[in-house]
């Protein structure tokens, strides 16, 4: 691995993920999120220290359809998880992360009797996230 250059930039841009662990963030809510802190970072910038962490395996990248922003999660070293499965809402848009034991059995069953192999980083559930739900329950009632 090459040797890290250890910028003040970068060390704001990780404590930011840090602090977001679990959370996927685009680079656009990076940009924002340190203008409103008054410490503006060039989206350029931002994009440059993403792929340096993805190629040290502190984060991840997500492109989780053709009509969405890619998105950036932390990855915790000391955490080892292998499966990241996501769902999408069609109403909000909003991505969650799970970490979900039946559906690492549903791996493993797709794999032991169907014989393929699933991609947790890439599967994506679509349906409605809580709140959309709620809102469409009410608006019907």
């Amino acid at each position: 691995m090459k040797s890290v250059y250890n910028t003040h930039q970068r060390q704001e841009l990780l404590s930011y993920l840090q602090g977001r662990a679990g959370e996927h963030v685009t680079a656009a809510d990076i940009c924002a999120y340190f203008k409103s802190c008054g410490k503006p970072i060039g989206t350029a910038t931002v994009y440059r220290q993403l792929d340096k962490l993805i190629e040290e395996h502190l984060v991840n990248k997500y492109i989780i359809d053709e009509g969405s922003c890619a998105c950036f999660e932390y990855v915790d070293p000391e955490a080892h998880h292998t499966s990241c499965f996501h769902c999408k809402c069609t109403c909000c848009g909003r991505l969650i992360h799970l970490e979900c034991d039946e559906l690492e059995m549903l791996q493993k069953h797709l794999s032991a009797h169907h014989h393929f192999q699933l991609d947790p980083y890439r599967t994506v559930f679509y349906g409605l996230c809580e709140d959309c739900a709620l809102q469409q329950e009410e608006a019907s009632n």
